[in-house]
């Protein structure tokens, strides 16, 4: 396993996950002050950051990897999984909002999984509204986090906007990689029937 900045930025995201959990878990008196809504958003944008950093230090440094090209998408679905599911509990969102998100996630990274292995892989690479999506979710989540208004701006409602948008961005995306994957599932399955 290769070790650079990149690859422990990745690995900071994955430890930073159990600690959004556990902000809502701990007693109140070792958030006061900043408060677990507060604190649970620093560290949900700390995390997003850190997406953000390790992809372009592996590029700008030249350090990409196979185990980072495959360790950083699992960091920032479980970091978004956890997240929402942390919503849902807090009861800020839908759990049918959640399970369209999470189950795109997993079933697009399968898809990704089994067009590697047949060779197709750049078929269904990440795409612009792929991009877009997370742009959204990666707003939104510490919008619903936060939850307080903002100076006077109603951040949460904000954030409820935004995760809807994210929500069918969602489902759009899921659409388009699967319209790109279709010619080859249908491939496989006439290879295998003759």
């Amino acid at each position: 396993m290769p070790l650079n900045i990149p690859i422990l930025l990745t690995w900071l995201r994955i430890i930073l996950i159990p600690l959004l959990i556990a902000i809502y878990y701990v007693p109140e008196a070792w958030v006061q002050g900043i408060g677990r809504d507060r604190a649970a958003t620093l560290i949900f944008i700390v995390a997003a950051i850190t997406d953000w950093l390790d992809g372009y230090l592996a590029r700008r440094w030249q350090q990409t990897s196979a185990f980072g090209a495959f360790l950083d998408p699992v960091a920032d679905k479980l970091m978004v999984a956890a997240a929402l599911i942390v919503l849902v509990q807090l009861g800020r969102l839908d759990a049918v909002l959640a399970m369209i998100i999470i189950g795109r996630e997993i079933t697009i990274s399968a898809l990704r999984e089994w067009m590697a292995r047949i060779g197709a892989h750049k078929s269904v690479a990440v795409s612009m509204i792929g991009k877009i999506k997370t742009s959204a979710q990666m707003i939104a989540i510490p919008m619903l986090l936060y939850y307080a208004p903002l100076r006077g701006v109603d951040v949460f409602q904000w954030g409820v906007w935004l995760i809807y948008v994210a929500a069918v961005l969602t489902l759009w995306s899921m659409g388009y990689y699967m319209r790109r994957a279709w010619p080859y599932l249908i491939e496989v399955d006439r290879k295998r029937g003759s």
